[in-house]
């Protein structure tokens, strides 16, 4: 066995412990957990409304770019061997009518409540932050510790079905002199959001306050460094709430699914 793939063999092994420790009740954001592999969202609706939301997925395909769709009713999927929907990610939200009602960390028990549950797994960011920081450029959020900033945009989305919502992005301060090569870097992964969808000017997105996030943590911006918004996983939140949707399971913002897919696998 050569260096790569021990290397290889050594990630996975890593994204394997983390799905037990979160399968044993450990709940902590996951960037920068298992460097080098894919992470992924995760949103689960009955089958009734599965077809709307792969309508959705492909009518927006830079906030929502799916990965993986499992069988009704099956809690398991191709992007990790003997992994378990249901348990394996830090934690979840319940949604129901479009609001939430709960987090937890182990969603058997919702799940249960639908013998036809369709789990979609969307591309994530995180997944090509160890490409940012192989380039020496800092991913501030793993740096200070925290989960990643996201904001509610008022970019709107292309309706499909029952659903409807705008775009949700995650920010990064970048210093100015690496904002290009940090965009031709996450370029490269299309398939995990790839480019950003905006640099600069917050208020253009209709985000009034970068301090305060809707979802995650704020993070400081440096002198001469820009926040760089990419499109984000949470979309398919800001579509339950904005449509109503009757019962879905989400992950938690900041706290994926730790596939057993290389990193590398979706880059371009």
């Amino acid at each position: 066995m050569n260096a790569l793939e021990r290397a290889r063999q050594a990630a996975i092994a890593a994204g394997r412990e983390a799905r037990s420790a979160y399968r044993g009740g450990l709940v902590t954001p996951t960037a920068g957990i298992a460097p080098g592999m894919t992470q992924a969202n995760l949103i689960a609706l009955p089958r009734d409304w599965a077809y709307d939301f792969l309508l959705y997925a492909q009518r927006n395909p830079k906030a929502c770019p799916v990965l993986d769709v499992t069988d009704a009713a099956s809690p398991h999927t191709r992007l990790a061997a003997g992994a378990d929907l249901r348990t394996d990610l830090p934690l979840y939200r319940i949604w129901r009518d479009g609001k939430l009602v709960e987090e937890v960390s182990d969603a058997t028990q919702a799940w249960a409540e639908h013998d036809d549950m369709v789990a979609f797994l969307i591309g994530c960011s995180f997944t090509f932050e160890t490409a940012l920081q192989e380039a020496g450029i800092e991913v501030r959020h793993i740096a200070d510790g925290c989960n990643v900033p996201m904001y509610l945009t008022n970019r709107a989305c292309r309706p499909a079905g029952r659903l409807q919502g705008e775009m949700v992005v995650s920010m990064r301060p970048i210093p100015a002199d690496r904002v290009a090569e940090a965009c031709g870097i996450s370029g490269r992964y299309p398939s995990v959001h790839g480019a950003p969808v905006h640099v600069g000017e917050p208020g253009l997105l209709g985000i009034q306050d970068l301090a305060r996030p809707d979802f995650g943590d704020a993070v400081r911006i440096e002198p001469g460094e820009v926040p760089v918004f990419w499109a984000c996983g949470v979309t398919p939140q800001a579509a339950v709430m904005a449509s109503g949707v009757p019962f879905a399971i989400t992950h938690s913002p900041g706290h994926m699914f730790i596939t057993d897919v290389p990193d590398s696998t979706y880059h371009v």
